[in-house]
């Protein structure tokens, strides 16, 4: 998680420029497609099942780690977290109920975990979930993914589950900004410069970039390419503060919000 914390303070400590992006007089249209438009949308009776279906696996492909992780915390054996991540979204198709999610209330990090809590409260709802569960909302639990936060519960074993929660919440919002840069290089034809310099997105100085090494690889000029590098990480914070921007209510909780993850990928 050092990369991560290195991207999420460059982001801080840039929060006086970038904030400007975030101007309250635009129009709030443009920030239509929020995580929590998407689970209204998913939650609306007038909307088929097979859309609220959609609407619901793609949250789910980006949060079930942070979820698995706090059901593992939580004394869960690997089996069971999957099975009851599993259920947890098929109860959601099922009910329904979160369309009553009131936004106002708080973070839709603080919103999910709630709706978990509030599932595992009822062991019934466990039951009901993975019978109703089957062939209907399929998590992909990814094997190295998976490796990854048994890791991590083997090196942190003082977090608490809700801290194992939050850092995973802010590693889920990392992958998704990768991701997203990832396509929009290759969309630009930038594929293979976009992974000679992955690795170092997250690095906390220019000094840890090889660049005379990567510029003899892609035959570019070592000032060109640190021009390139530049660029390539403004547009990874401005993508993070993005997907950040999707799970807070108002564009003015963004800043707090970087902070307060910032915060928590600080704890040792």
């Amino acid at each position: 998680m050092h990369g991560a914390l290195a991207i999420f303070s460059a982001v801080v400590l840039s929060l006086g420029v970038a904030a400007q992006l975030d101007d309250p007089r635009k129009p709030q249209e443009q920030f239509a497609s929020t995580r929590w438009s998407v689970v209204r949308l998913a939650g609306n009776d007038a909307v088929s099942s097979a859309r609220a279906l959609d609407a619901l696996s793609e949250l789910c492909q980006i949060y079930w780690r942070p979820l698995y992780l706090f059901l593992r915390r939580e004394g869960m054996g690997t089996e069971e977290a999957q099975d009851m991540t599993q259920g947890f979204f098929a109860e959601m198709i099922h009910d329904r109920s979160y369309s009553r999610a009131d936004p106002e209330k708080g973070r839709f990090r603080n919103f999910l975990l709630g709706a978990l809590k509030h599932f595992l409260a009822d062991a019934r709802d466990f039951d009901r979930a993975l019978k109703r569960g089957g062939g209907q909302m399929r998590v992909f639990f990814d094997e190295n993914a998976l490796a990854e936060t048994e890791a991590q519960m083997a090196t942190a074993e003082k977090w608490s589950a809700t801290t194992f929660y939050e850092r995973e919440w802010a590693g889920a919002l990392l992958r998704q900004t990768l991701e997203r840069l990832a396509q929009e290089c290759t969309d630009s034809g930038k594929s293979t410069f976009f992974e000679e310099i992955r690795p170092y997105l997250g690095v906390a100085g220019e000094e840890a970039i090889p660049y005379g090494e990567i510029s003899q690889r892609l035959r570019r000029g070592a000032g060109t390419l640190r021009s390139d590098v530049a660029r390539l990480r403004t547009r990874y914070r401005a993508i993070l503060r993005e997907e950040v921007r999707d799970t807070v209510t108002d564009a003015s909780e963004v800043d707090d919000e970087l902070r307060y993850l910032c915060r928590i990928l600080a704890q040792a």
